[in-house]
């Protein structure tokens, strides 16, 4: 008979299969009690791994396995028969549920693992040395609780069982141990506290926390630095004592938009096991593999006891994010990761125009060291001038006008001492020959004395090949491009082409048409129409020649041949025979540069030309901006070697693709861009003098593209924080040819009176990105680190 009370518990869900287990293993009870809801349960129907499981990093382990099931165990107390009750891990991971005869509140049948300070095996307790004589002493063992709260003496029902629960329980505690050590930053810091407070006074000026800071590699600008130790300073003495310290610290590091995330995760107990990272893992699109996760944690955790229990705090998964492994950029791709046997036409290639200049091109300085930074930052396209001086030693400089200039043989050696430094793949130099056939052969005498074998000088294997070698082919190979004599004549004088350098005529043309700086021509150009045999045996695979049409070139040109095209050239090829021009693309080089002379060694926007699968797409490295951005977000990728292999259908002869309507000839599908414009932090104050001068900032996305993929988008602007600036903006693209195009994250200052002011920017190729949560370390105008600057965003891609 069951009264109105009994009908009403017994109405309550009991859908969760563990529940029914538990029933079940308790059905030969008189009274059958109700087990409390468990916080934190999965809903009826939708099976989660239990959070234990996860928090302990213990999966399966078969400790906690039995613990999680539950089992029937004596409660030995005083003399009379013990009844077996039910005891059994909640899914927390922290508390253990009991049931007990009486039916009062619930929070009574449940204790925390963090009450345990030990379990002992065994007739460990006077309990059950007294009492415990009616159950082998295996199957014994007792709960030791901390403060006043009596222990607790257990039998189970087998000694195997009794052990399961000794070791679970002491499993639980160490790992609780571990998480009840929130010392934030205290453990980390404590050391290098020591070595920063250079007096030993236990107290630290503002200059002994700049040290600080260096020393934990934070780069914190000195204006936030300072507000944040005035906060902290309440004792106001301008020093900052032990508490004052940690505080300083703990608010530096401090993320609300990461502690959200990682509570998500973590649960309630505030600290992340290796399966919770696992599932953190899986959502960023990682590899999310228990071991994987584990290395992560011995890596940035920076607690000792909670990496020995493989699990991560706060401040650790604070260090992950912001480490290379939680950047945007997908850290498989810094290294060589693309196919480098192709022939050299089927990659882009880093190239620079001018080379020598290093700053403006009118009056501007040349240098040797322009070259060295052009190939530092991967250039593999060098340009030369090269022009008759004095003494019989050819020269490099901007012809026809002021720049100052130097000698090809100081170039010549500082290119051999830098070729390859940053990377092994061949170097091509670009020759602009306006020397006389003297000064030629000293310039072929001076490459062949001073690169020696680096100076490719006879085709590979000793015939003229069917197509042009690869990149792996050519590793450590300097390689010539310049014109070269049909190879049955030998007589220098008579062996020259027809037409003057094709770059000279484009240039001459840019000039009359815009009909400028003419007075800068006092110089007549001696273009170089004949050419040396000593300068002409030294060009093997990149023989120059001028442009004629590209059915011509399609149907005539030698794989080793090559063109030189102006970016206006390009660009009306591009409008007008797209397709023909990829396809030419597909079996020659061709290098594109810019616009004749210009006041500012402007550039053009290189995406255009390789949306077009042009390789040598020459920029002005000496001219920071948007255009050398994208240079360096299209080289970011496959290791910065300045090669970078082209989509498959910028590769076949008979493509069909066309940049101006690429419809789906690519056969990609378009993918939808996602991307949360989530924080940002600590952004470079613009004006250093103006204490006032806070940025007010501001997040625009631009996709590079082909034209119909091109586009930008930005969020609102935020008052006055460069510190810690909050947007939580989402902004979506539609990205028809994916494996083109760039993604570019701009930081501006907005501006109601004038035009915005540049903050800092990162620019990647849209395949290289990675998803999730993901840190952006910005970099300034010209390139470096704005360290420790970042833009934190989620980006999702999928596939349309």
């Amino acid at each position: 008979m069951i009264c109105g009370k009994r009908k009403k518990q017994q109405s309550r869900p009991a859908e969760n299969p563990q529940q029914q287990q538990q029933q079940h293993l308790h059905h030969h009870h008189h009274h059958h009690h109700q087990q409390p809801p468990r916080p934190g349960a999965a809903q009826p129907g939708k099976l989660s791994a239990p959070r234990a499981f996860k928090k302990l990093g213990l999966t399966d382990d078969e400790d906690i396995k039995v613990l999680l099931k539950g089992s029937l165990l004596w409660k030995i107390k005083g003399r009379q028969q013990q009844k077996q009750r039910l005891h059994r891990l909640q899914d927390d991971g922290m508390t253990i549920w009991f049931e007990t005869r009486f039916k009062r509140a619930h929070s009574k049948h449940v204790f925390s693992i963090l009450h345990i300070e030990s379990v002992r095996e065994g007739y460990q307790s006077e309990g059950l040395r007294k009492y415990g004589g009616s159950f082998p002493e295996p199957q014994c063992f007792t709960i030791v609780f901390r403060g006043k709260r009596k222990n607790l003496d257990l039998a189970a029902q087998t000694a195997e069982e009794a052990q399961r629960w000794v070791r679970g329980l002491t499993k639980l505690m160490a790992r609780a141990e571990a998480m009840s050590q929130r010392e934030k930053l205290e453990h980390w810091i404590h050391d290098i506290l020591q070595r920063a407070d250079k007096n030993k006074d236990n107290k630290m000026s503002f200059k002994e926390i700049k040290n600080m800071l260096r020393m934990i590699n934070i780069d914190m600008n000195d204006i936030y630095a300072y507000r944040l130790f005035k906060e902290c300073d309440r004792s106001n003495n301008d020093r900052l004592e032990e508490h004052e310290i940690e505080e300083f610290c703990t608010r530096l590091m401090a993320r609300p938009e990461l502690e959200e995330i990682f509570y998500g995760y973590s649960g309630e107990d505030c600290v992340l096991s290796a399966e919770e990272l696992r599932e953190f893992l899986r959502d960023q699109g990682e590899e999310a593999s228990l071991q994987r996760a584990r290395e992560i944690i011995q890596v940035y955790e920076l607690n000792e006891k909670a990496r020995q229990h493989d699990l991560m705090m706060l401040d650790g998964f604070t260090m992950y994010l912001l480490s290379s492994a939680g950047s945007i950029f997908n850290q498989a791709h810094t290294g060589i990761y693309q196919d480098m046997t192709q022939p050299l036409c089927h990659y882009f290639i880093s190239s620079s125009h001018n080379t020598y200049l290093t700053d403006n091109q009118i009056g501007g300085a040349s240098s040797t060291e322009a070259y060295i930074r052009a190939l530092m930052k991967g250039c593999r396209c060098v340009e030369l001038d090269c022009w008759e001086g004095s003494n019989g030693e050819p020269v490099i400089y901007h012809g026809h006008t002021l720049t100052s200039k130097i000698l090809f043989r100081d170039a010549i050696e500082s290119i051999r001492d830098y070729a390859f430094k940053h990377s092994p793949y061949p170097l091509i130099l670009s020759l602009e020959n306006h020397c006389g056939l003297e000064q030629q052969s000293t310039m072929a005498r001076h490459m062949k004395s001073i690169l020696g074998d680096m100076l490719l000088t006879q085709p590979l294997d000793g015939d003229v090949p069917k197509q042009l070698p690869s990149p792996e082919q050519l590793k450590w190979k300097i390689l010539v491009k310049g014109k070269k004599l049909p190879e049955d004549k030998s007589d220098p004088e008579r062996g020259s082409f027809a037409s003057s350098h094709e770059e000279e005529t484009e240039e001459d043309e840019d000039e009359r048409s815009t009909n400028s700086l003419q007075e800068i021509k006092p110089l007549q150009a001696k273009d170089a129409t004949q050419i040396s045999r000593e300068l002409s045996d030294v060009v093997v695979y990149c023989c120059a020649v001028p442009f004629q049409s590209l059915a011509r070139g399609l149907h005539h040109q030698q794989p080793t041949e090559m063109s030189s095209f102006s970016e206006r050239k390009a660009r009306k090829l591009i409008k007008e025979s797209g397709n023909l021009f990829v396809r030419y693309n597909a079996r020659h080089l061709s290098r594109i540069y810019p616009l004749g002379l210009k006041m500012n060694s402007a550039n053009y926007n290189p995406q255009e030309m390789w949306n077009a699968g042009c390789q040598l797409v020459a920029l002005n490295f000496q001219t920071p901006g948007a255009e050398m951005d994208l240079n360096d977000g299209r080289f970011l990728a496959n290791g910065r070697c300045g090669y970078v292999l082209k989509p498959a259908w910028l590769r076949h002869g008979q493509t069909n693709f066309d940049p101006e309507s690429p419809r789906r000839s690519t056969g990609q599908r378009p993918i939808a861009l996602t991307i949360k414009v989530i924080t940002a932090q600590q952004l470079p104050k613009l004006n250093k003098e103006k204490n006032s001068s806070i940025v007010d900032p501001f997040v625009r996305i631009e996709i590079h593209g082909v034209p119909a993929d091109c586009c930008k988008k930005q969020t609102e602007y935020r008052l006055n924080n460069g510190f810690n600036p909050c947007w939580n903006e989402t902004l979506t693209f539609q990205v028809r040819v994916p494996e083109l195009a760039l993604v570019r994250f701009v930081v501006e200052d907005y501006d109601t009176t004038s035009s915005n002011d540049f903050v800092g920017q990162f620019t990647l190729p849209l395949p290289s990105v990675k998803e999730g949560y993901r840190h952006i370390h910005l970099l300034s105008r010209d390139g470096t680190s704005l360290s420790p600057a970042t833009l934190f965003v989620h980006v999702k891609c999928k596939k349309m």
